[in-house]
């Protein structure tokens, strides 16, 4: 008996219920979680410093704290992981999520008691909120898999320490133990590509209904299994129906997905981050994620235009506007105070606030004054790959500043799948397309400023060997969509054909 997805059905029904309300109250909502967060805070450290006691709304708040990246915050974090309670927020951290950081070099996010939970609920949630609007639960009663980092945690001065996603992989539900795939054992696996293949050799026989994972290293382990069994993933895997993802786009990669597994499954999108679980897709049918605005944290956003200003303009989700590109910042139950997380957001919708997630406010292209961002080339790929036998496995673009001849241009970086039969027609159509997702690059190539782009094709598997080359291979590493400089670009041209 299906006893699993028979009770999350009416289950789900009162989780969406309870979130759709709160969503669809969401200015309320969120000034109650910012009182909350301050008077919780109020007698650490940092409320001392900046005056938590005294701070009545919004406009206090602003006034008192300031917007911080981690390196701003870092005196502040440094105390925290020396051992020192009540710095950012009440007590210790139960865990430091370590992450990579371009220019603080490691960097220890605090998760506490608080804030953990929240995660956990906010991916459990997800999950609920599909089977309310599809009713589909029977992945419950198959196999699942999360494609992840290892689950051994380290010590910091008595504060367990590792990647987010091995820290998550501690508060698996009891009741989807039994359910959760790789073993233990595989999941401490260090080296991505063994690991792929231990996972693969647990997974094959299985019945395996959700996979999820970032969808770069997800299509490693699907190609892999096609390579070894000679069948499509929806072959081997004939009740596999759910894939859940975050962390890039999915879109440049599902015509490839499709491709390997043989058919379309519905997909999940999340957003995760270390400092935060900020939003998850909530419907087949509407666009974009719904801001999680009762999940720990108050949220504010910066027009990205201004984000460089003296004083730029900062707004509670009360002043948001669709169609925006605002920078979004963190205050949360774990102790991040006006925290920039880098990543710039757009809403589709307000009432509830659904948004998606443009690109990082430091990925961008903007060499000549252009500004173009992710969601810009993303869109002027999808639109030239879609229904067609075009297929990419990834991408990156980077400007060339100083070519050995004619007029400067961006360059991408493409490893094609399927290339197009016609290249420098495949090369007008991007261009043409994000001239039209960018006015500036527009004007620029008008002007004669600029020339077209060019593509600089990466032979097959040549981007996993580059990150492997920088030591960056699986996981929950990602090429970054976009660069201001050649780092990368340089570094890419050795795997060209």
């Amino acid at each position: 008996m299906k006893i699993k997805s028979i009770l999350a059905k009416p289950f789900a029904k009162r989780v969406a219920k309870r979130i759709y309300k709160q969503s669809n109250n969401a200015v309320k909502t969120q000034n109650k979680v910012l009182k909350k967060l301050i008077a919780q805070a109020k007698n650490t450290n940092f409320g001392i410093d900046h005056n938590f006691k005294n701070i009545k709304s919004y406009e206090d708040f602003k006034n008192q704290v300031p917007i911080r990246d981690y390196e701003a915050l870092k005196t502040y974090v440094e105390k925290v992981v020396e051992g020192k309670p009540n710095i950012l927020w009440k007590g210790k951290p139960l865990y430091f999520a370590k992450t990579s950081g371009t220019t603080s070099g490691t960097k220890y996010i605090p998760l506490t008691k608080e804030s953990m939970p929240n995660h956990i609920e906010a991916a459990r949630n997800a999950l609920l909120l599909y089977i309310n609007e599809t009713q589909k639960a029977d992945f419950l009663q198959g196999k699942m898999i999360f494609l992840q980092g290892s689950p051994e945690l380290g010590d910091t001065n008595g504060i367990k320490t590792g990647r987010l996603s091995g820290i998550s992989a501690h508060y698996v539900p009891s009741y989807l133990t039994k359910n959760r795939l790789p073993s233990w054992e595989t999941n401490c696996i260090e080296d991505w590509e063994t690991k792929v293949e231990a996972v693969i050799d647990e997974t094959i026989n299985e019945d395996m209904t959700l996979i999820g994972g970032i969808p770069s290293w997800v299509q490693m382990y699907f190609e892999r299994i096609v390579e070894r069994t000679g069948k499509k993933v929806g072959e081997v895997f004939p009740n596999f129906n759910l894939f859940v993802y975050g962390g890039v786009n999915y879109e440049p990669y599902r015509n490839k997905f499709e491709e390997l597994i043989g058919r379309k499954v519905d997909a999940i999108e999340f957003y995760p981050a270390s400092e935060g679980f900020i939003a998850c897709q909530d419907s087949q049918e509407e666009k974009g994620m719904l801001l999680l605005i009762n999940n720990g944290m108050f949220y504010e956003f910066i027009p990205a235009e201004e984000f460089y200003n003296e004083k730029p303009t900062r707004l509670s989700i009360e002043d948001v506007k669709l169609g925006e590109n605002y920078v979004i910042i963190l205050n949360t139950n774990a102790g991040l105070w006006g925290y920039n997380i880098g990543d710039t957001v757009e809403f589709v919708s307000l009432n509830p606030p659904r948004i998606i997630v443009t690109g990082r406010i430091k990925h961008f292209i903007s060499a000549f004054g252009e500004h173009v961002i992710g969601k810009e080339v993303e869109e002027a790929m999808n639109v030239n790959t879609k229904g067609t036998n075009i297929s990419v496995s990834e991408f990156t673009v980077a400007p060339q500043i100083t070519p050995e001849e004619g007029l400067p241009y961006h360059e991408w970086f493409v490893e094609f799948v399927n290339k197009p039969d016609n290249l420098e027609e495949f090369i007008s159509k991007v261009d043409a397309e994000l001239q039209k997702q960018n006015s500036y690059y527009l004007d620029l190539i008008s002007g004669k400023v600029l020339q077209p782009l060019k593509i600089t094709i990466i032979k097959k598997g040549g981007f996993n060997s580059y990150m492997k080359s920088v030591g960056k291979l699986g996981g929950q590493n990602k090429v970054p969509r976009l660069s201001n400089d050649r780092k990368i670009a340089d570094e890419l041209t050795k795997f060209s054909e």
